[in-house]
């Protein structure tokens, strides 16, 4: 009873710093370990050279350092199979096993299972041949506007949102012939583009129990506005204004409940962070399931994590004992926003790295910085390594409260140079 918890959280972002930040804040003598992390996280516990995917090397620290429990960050571990592994060896660890984690890792599996499951969601074609999907295109929908995505992980940038017959063309093109998204854009899948507010509904699934954690909205597109490309997410805020009694019942009643139902009669163990990416359509009213993810969302989880109540811990733990109670998702009834810090250049591959970060020091008390693409160079100085490389997070009474304690900073947040953020967050 009184071991020293050793939590070894996996992945390098900054929902990792995140998820570490909150257990430390429960738990002050936790031991912290984190695979690979990034140079925030080395303040609150120990970076190991260790890549996320790297499973045989994971599950190996985790026996040798008699690790207490493992948490999983990014969804690529999951799906690569990561708790399978840990399982085999007899670890602690809190995730779902690979065959769960497909509902996010083909996308094409997670429209099939909709479908079995008659859980709404935008009307969807499958392709793994590019002449059908041009064709299909071509053949001038009665859809309207459509989302392409890659049926297999893309690190989030899989879904391309075109504007015209061209751009939908050049959208296929790119995922099955150019093979710019890799073996992820062999399948893909087209959608009617569904207009609506969007909402996360994120928590704790065990088997046939969901604990909801406070719903948010996630920023997507790189400039404010919502113009520009997809990105992995510039901002959230949290609680979700939409996300009202009747929204919540309603998305329980078609989507949440079918979901574990089905996946109870598929077989699909369910235990770990889920992810329901609604949004209600303004034309029908409905409420469509857009996504699963199998894992806690970046950048929602930030401000998930700065308005949780419970210990964190001890509800990972009493979900791996399959005991999933009330009192382990209660979250504070203030709000909470998150501000993506990127790169220029960011979603695209031709960013800049190696700036330093600086001007984040004596910050005001409320404002908790969770790091990204960030290390410790060889001079021992603070530099960056990605796209988004920190995400600045505040509460207050109301979202716009939050925002204004991040957007009034006294810092130098332009000492990162080549660097940018959405001025537009929780507006």
């Amino acid at each position: 009873m009184n071991e020293r918890k050793r939590v070894l959280t996996v992945g390098g972002g900054a929902r990792e710093h995140a998820i570490g930040w909150k257990i430390k804040k429960d738990n002050p003598n936790a031991e912290l370990i984190f695979a690979p992390g990034n140079g925030g996280t080395e303040n609150i516990g120990t970076n190991l050279d260790i890549d996320s995917s790297d499973i045989d090397r994971l599950r190996a620290f985790a026996k040798d350092n008699r690790v207490t429990d493992t948490v999983i960050g990014p969804e690529r571990p999951l799906v690569d199979g990561i708790v399978d592994a840990f399982r085999e060896d007899g670890l602690e660890i809190f995730g779902h096993t690979q065959k769960a984690a497909l509902l996010e890792g083909d996308k094409a599996r997670a429209v099939e299972f909709m479908r079995k499951n008659n859980i709404p969601h935008p009307p969807s074609a499958i392709f793994t041949d590019y002449q059908e999907a041009e064709a299909f295109i071509k053949s001038k929908l009665k859809w309207g506007e459509i989302v392409v995505k890659t049926s297999g992980l893309a690190d989030g940038k899989g879904v391309l949102l075109p504007n015209s017959e061209k751009e939908e063309l050049e959208a296929i093109r790119r995922m099955m012939i150019d093979k710019e998204f890799g073996e992820a854009g062999k399948k893909i899948v087209i959608q009617k583009r569904i207009k609506g507010r969007e909402v996360s509904l994120i928590g704790f699934v065990v088997d046939k129990h969901f604990g909801l954690l406070v719903p948010a909205q996630d920023y997507k597109r790189a400039n404010d506005g919502d113009q520009g490309p997809n990105t992995g997410g510039m901002g959230a805020y949290a609680p979700n204004e939409y996300a009202t009694s009747d929204f919540l019942q309603t998305a329980r009643d078609t989507i949440v409940d079918p979901t574990l139902s089905g996946a109870r009669d598929e077989e699909l163990p369910l235990n770990g962070f889920m992810y329901f990416g609604l949004m209600k359509d303004e034309e029908t009213g409905i409420i469509y399931l857009l996504e699963y993810n199998m894992r806690l969302g970046d950048p929602e989880t930030q401000v998930q994590m700065r308005l949780l109540d419970s210990n964190l811990l001890e509800a990972i733990e009493a979900c791996m004992r399959g005991e999933l109670e009330p009192q382990h998702y209660k979250s504070s009834e203030k709000s909470a926003v998150a501000v993506v810090i990127a790169a220029q250049g960011y979603p695209g591959p031709d960013y800049k790295k190696g700036m330093k970060i600086k001007g984040f020091d004596n910050l005001p008390q409320d404002i908790v910085v969770f790091h990204a693409g960030s290390k410790r160079n060889e001079n021992e100085e603070l530099v960056t390594t990605g796209g988004r490389i920190l995400t600045l997070t505040a509460t207050g009474e109301t979202p716009q409260d939050a925002a204004e304690k991040i957007y009034n900073i006294d810092t130098e947040v332009n000492s990162i140079k080549s660097t940018f953020m959405r001025p537009d967050i929780a507006a």
